[in-house]
């Protein structure tokens, strides 16, 4: 009589253990990890505000007539900033183009107009004539609090195909990388998230979807991502953006004075940048600065070599500009100088470009 009983509570256990094995299969649609979530979240907010950008010239198809046609040279990515249509991009994305149109992602096509440019940063304005409920400019971030390590999405047109993500971390900060005019683009932010050609010009977005930097250059021996890709830093771009808009060009203060090339300065053993003169009524001769002059016999002679401006050393012109950049008209600033083989201070009051 014992063994039914045995039996039957054997067949009792296997049949509540199949269905609650068969309820615990994972359904793939809901599952997600929260690093997947996060992504998809992010894909899906800053999508819309990511654009194709293509570069098209106009050429003659035959010499002897005037016969115009439009070619495609090259297309690359941007982003809308504000809902008054303004687009930012790189200034290699849009170099020596004729026309250039913004493909948004309903694709929609506007021609865009140039705004302005900053080639010492890779950074340009563009302007569309979208109605604002076509566009979706990104969140800011802040690139000053970045931490080597934390995930950064790129969201980019490689190759032409549109809005392509990459997701990486921030692989290093500070970095320096050359710009269209050879000078320095300082604090880059280097990232390990695929960055192709196409990328150019497109977000650098953080785990919250704001914009922390607009990438820009890769360092690869064969032309695509090699897990090393450079990002304009977002304070850079809110610094020239105002800029552009009101000046179309990058501006600086000014202290007035004209240096001598670089190469100058090293064949001479110079570290610093020697005043080759100061301009008269401008900031720097009102400080007491001066320049080079000639001795009765002939002989020139140093004056003042900029070594440090508000305690930022300063060995070459990118030093120096890249110093001035800091600060505005108006600002009064420590220009700490070698004359005669002794350090010198002055309190300078930067003036605006077009005091010049």
């Amino acid at each position: 009589m014992k063994s039914p009983i045995l039996f039957s509570g054997l067949l009792s256990f296997m049949f509540v253990f199949v269905p609650i094995a068969t309820l615990a299969a994972p359904d793939y649609l809901s599952f997600k990890t929260e690093d997947e979530a996060n992504n998809i979240e992010i894909f899906r907010a800053a999508s819309p505000s990511v654009v194709f950008v293509t570069n098209s010239a106009l050429y003659r198809t035959n010499p002897f007539n005037m016969n115009v046609q439009e070619s495609p040279q090259g297309s690359g990515t941007g982003f809308v900033w504000d809902k008054s249509g303004l687009i930012v991009t790189n200034v290699h994305v849009i170099a020596d183009a004729t026309r250039v149109t913004i493909t948004l992602q309903d694709q929609s096509t506007w021609d865009a107009e140039l705004v302005g440019v900053a080639p010492s940063k890779d950074l340009a304005l563009l302007r569309i004539t979208a109605p604002a409920d076509k566009l979706t400019p990104l969140p800011l971030g802040d690139s000053k609090i970045l931490e080597v390590g934390r995930k950064v999405i790129a969201i980019g047109n490689p190759f032409g195909l549109d809005t392509t993500m990459t997701v990486g971390v921030v692989s290093a900060l500070g970095r320096e990388i050359s710009s269209l005019t050879n000078r320095k683009i300082r604090d880059v932010i280097q990232t390990d998230a695929s960055i192709n050609p196409g990328n150019s010009g497109g977000p650098l977005l953080n785990s919250m979807g704001q914009l922390i930097g607009v990438n820009t250059q890769i360092i690869s021996p064969s032309g695509a991502s090699a897990g090393i890709g450079f990002a304009i830093p977002v304070d850079t771009v809110k610094k020239v953006i105002p800029q552009l808009l009101e000046y179309g060009k990058e501006v600086r203060p000014i202290l007035g004075v004209q240096n001598p090339p670089d190469s100058w300065s090293q064949q001479r053993g110079i570290t610093g940048v020697p005043v080759l003169s100061v301009n008269a009524n401008l900031p720097a001769a009102k400080a007491g600065l001066i320049g080079i002059s000639q001795n009765q016999r002939g002989d020139y002679l140093l004056g003042d070599v900029i070594t440090e401006i508000n305690g930022t050393t300063v060995t070459n012109s990118d030093d120096l500009l890249n110093a001035l950049e800091q600060h505005l008209p108006g600002e009064t600033v420590k220009v700490v100088t070698l004359r005669n083989e002794q350090r010198m201070e002055f309190a300078v009051v930067l003036a605006a470009p077009d005091e010049i």
